[in-house]
């Protein structure tokens, strides 16, 4: 059965950061479809994917085998396109007792959001292969800087990473080292960081904090490093150099935020 997992903020989700897996296989001339909510722990080899409640499940009756064929060829190629990742590996159902699943962790951390800038035009010039290889050199790169500076990989989304860190400033050198790190790749990143508060439940990292770190880096343009007032303002003893880049409305957020460009 093709499965395929979707990990980011949904555009119409101020709540939170939701992982979702969706899986099609077809016997004849029926198509088998489920998809729901998962929990995605741990990254490359040694991820796991975990439905974090029963999934929803629709059978399609098509009448022909041919149009089963059709049917599930379509489906698939609607999801790529919606930015899902095939996904090898099994997708397990977590038995969780009522009490535990409704426990929340409550964290707070630096959150850095990165994003591969005109992702889909890279990967169309380059083709599939030569794609796939690039890729991997830049989550080893990501991976690399995460390590020295002490960074948490949280998700990576198809083309960007999302990663935690207890020290603000060890965020923002991490940001500008994968900068540098990636351009030998031919790539160029957009990079956010935000401080804040969020909660953890089952497969869902809870907090308006996740929200908006993706919507500062969205501010951000090709080569840049945008942080959050909430970023600077904990870095007033920090020898790292900010340039005021203005008060911004970011999408499906409250209020106004003060975002400040990090200088080389």
């Amino acid at each position: 059965m093709p499965k395929f997992l979707r990990i980011g903020v949904l555009q119409s989700n101020v709540s939170g950061y939701t992982s979702k897996a969706w899986c099609v296989r077809r016997v004849g001339s029926a198509v088998f479809l489920k998809w729901g909510a998962v929990e995605v722990q741990g990254a490359g080899d040694g991820r796991r994917v975990y439905w974090t409640r029963l999934p929803q499940e629709k059978t399609v009756r098509c009448g022909t085998t041919q149009r089963a064929q059709d049917y599930a060829k379509a489906a698939i190629a609607r999801r790529r396109s919606h930015r899902y990742e095939p996904l090898a590996g099994p997708i397990a159902l977590r038995r969780r007792s009522a009490e535990r699943s409704a426990e929340l962790k409550q964290a707070l951390a630096t959150i850095l959001i990165v994003d591969i800038v005109r992702s889909t035009e890279k990967a169309a010039k380059l083709g599939d292969a030569r794609w796939t290889k690039v890729m991997g050199h830049y989550y080893a790169a990501v991976r690399k800087e995460l390590k020295s500076t002490r960074g948490k990989e949280v998700v990576t989304t198809g083309d960007g990473v999302l990663a935690t860190f207890k020290a603000p400033a060890s965020g923002v050198r991490c940001a500008t080292a994968i900068q540098k790190a990636v351009r030998t790749l031919g790539l160029d990143i957009r990079v956010g960081l935000h401080a804040g508060e969020y909660s953890v439940s089952g497969g869902e990292m809870v907090g308006l904090a996740f929200h908006i770190g993706t919507r500062v880096a969205a501010k951000a343009r090709a080569g840049e490093v945008l942080v959050s007032s909430a970023v600077k303002d904990l870095m007033a003893q920090s020898e790292i150099r900010f340039r005021d880049h203005g008060v911004h409305q970011l999408k499906g957020v409250p209020e106004r935020w003060r975002l400040f460009r990090v200088e080389d």
